[in-house]
C-alpha cells in the first residue's frame, strides 16, 4: 500500500518541539489533568482514589456504558449500539474508511481538509475527486460543483465540519442540501466533527441527525481540550456500526480504562468545559482580529468561533521557507499552507494560551517587517 506523507503531522513532528510560541495547533488551550478536574468540579483526592482502585484490565471493549451514554446525549436519536469508542478521531476516520472503501470505489472529498479523508481512500485504491473550497465564499465548496462531481456509483462524500485548516462552517441549511445530493445516489457522508463552533448564532447539527447514511466522527482533542486521553468515537446507523465492530477488533481492541474514565467525566460535565473554551475562543479571536487589522501583510477569512484560522501572507518568499525562518529567528510556529497544498497561506491556531498568542503575534509582526525594507 502506498500513501503520501501526512503533511501537517510530518511538519509538527519535525518542528513542534523547537517552538517558543506555538500558534500552529488547532486545539483549544489543552488542559492539565488538574485543570480538567478543577473545570468539571471534581475533587482531586476523590478522583485519584478512583484511579488507584481501577482494575487495569481491558475494560469495556467498545467504551464503557457510561461513556456511550454521554456520547448519545450529543445527538438527537442515537443509541449506545451506534457508538464505538476509538483512538481519537484519527482512529475513527481510519475505521470508517477501512470498513467501507474498496478498490475502484468513487469518493469525493472536501479539499483541502484533514489529509486522512483524501489519502487513505486513495491508498485503498479508490478514485478520489477533490471538492475544492473557495476563499471568496468563506472557504466553502460549491454545491453546484458537487453536483457535477457526483456519480450514480459514488460511495462516499468526506467532509470536515468545521473545516481544518480554515475554520469554515457548513450550517444546517447547507448540510441539508448536501444530504439531498448524497441521498440521490445513496452515498455515505463521512463528517469529521471535531471542531464544534462555540457560538449559538449558527445551527450546525451532526450529520447523523440529518441522514441515515451519515457517519460522524469526533473526539475530546479539539473542542474539549483533552487530546492527551486519545479518546474519540464514531456514530453511524446500526447496520454500518456492525461493519465497524468487525474491523475494530483488528485495529484497536480497546482504549485505556483511565482514559475512558476521564473522557466520561469530561463529557458528563461538557457544559463546564465548553463554557471555559467559549471564553477562550471569544477573547483570543478578538486579539487575532485586532492584530490582523493592524498587520498589512496578513489577511484572513475569520472563523466563526472555531479554533483554527487560515491566514493569507503577503510575502516574497516560499511559505515553508518563511515558516522555518520564522521559527528559527523568532521561535514562532505556524503550519505552512503548502502542507495543505495551499502555498501563500498558513494555519494559525489562535486558541492557545493568551500570553503565547499575544507574544507570538508580536514576534510574527516583527519578522514580517523585514519584508518592508
Amino acid at each position: 500500500m502506498e500513501i503520501a506523507k501526512f503533511g501537517v503531522e510530518d511538519w509538527l513532528n519535525v518542528w513542534e518541539n523547537d517552538a517558543i510560541y506555538d500558534i500552529a495547533g488547532s486545539s483549544i488551550a489543552s488542559m492539565t489533568l488538574e485543570e480538567v478536574l478543577q473545570t468539571i468540579q471534581i475533587d482531586k483526592n476523590e478522583f485519584m482514589n478512583l484511579c488507584f482502585n481501577k482494575k487495569m484490565n481491558y475494560g469495556w471493549i467498545e467504551g464503557s456504558p457510561e461513556f456511550k451514554a454521554e456520547v448519545c446525549k450529543l445527538y438527537k436519536q442515537v443509541t449506545p449500539e451506534q457508538v464505538l469508542q476509538t483512538n481519537g478521531a484519527t482512529g475513527a476516520n481510519f475505521l470508517v474508511l477501512y470498513g467501507l472503501i474498496n478498490p475502484g470505489d468513487h469518493v469525493i472529498s472536501m479539499y483541502p481538509t484533514y489529509q486522512q479523508l483524501i489519502d487513505i481512500p486513495k491508498s485503498f485504491g479508490a478514485e478520489v475527486d477533490l471538492w475544492q473550497i473557495h476563499e471568496d465564499d468563506s472557504w466553502l465548496p460549491s454545491l453546484d460543483e458537487l453536483q457535477r462531481l457526483i456519480r450514480p456509483t459514488t460511495k462516499m462524500i468526506c467532509i470536515n465540519n468545521a473545516n481544518n485548516p480554515t475554520g469554515s462552517i457548513m450550517d444546517e441549511t447547507y448540510l441539508k442540501k448536501l444530504v439531498d445530493i448524497a441521498k440521490s445516489v445513496g452515498a455515505y457522508i463521512l463528517c469529521d466533527e471535531v471542531y464544534k463552533p462555540l457560538t449559538e448564532e449558527i445551527q450546525v447539527p451532526s450529520i447523523v441527525d440529518l441522514y441515515d447514511l451519515g457517519i460522524a466522527t469526533n473526539s475530546l482533542s479539539k473542542t474539549y481540550s483533552i487530546p492527551g486521553v486519545r479518546i474519540g468515537w464514531v456514530v453511524s446507523n446500526l447496520e454500518v456500526a456492525e461493519i465497524f465492530r468487525k474491523i475494530r477488533d483488528y485495529t484497536m481492541i480497546c482504549a485505556g480504562v483511565l482514559d475512558d474514565m476521564i473522557a466520561t467525566y469530561a463529557l458528563r460535565n461538557a457544559a463546564l468545559i465548553l463554557e471555559r473554551n467559549k471564553r477562550i475562543v471569544q477573547e483570543n479571536l478578538a486579539i487575532l482580529k485586532d492584530w490582523v487589522n493592524k498587520e498589512p501583510r496578513v489577511s484572513v477569512v475569520f472563523p466563526k468561533n472555531v479554533s483554527t484560522s487560515f491566514i493569507k501572507l503577503d510575502i516574497p518568499v516560499e511559505t515553508e521557507e518563511f515558516c522555518i525562518q520564522l521559527l528559527k529567528e523568532k521561535g514562532v510556529l505556524l503550519v505552512p499552507g503548502n502542507r495543505f497544498n495551499m502555498p501563500g497561506y498558513a494555519r494559525l491556531g489562535y486558541c492557545t494560551r493568551k500570553d503565547i498568542l499575544e507574544k507570538g503575534l508580536e514576534e510574527l509582526s516583527s519578522f514580517l517587517r523585514s519584508y518592508d525594507e
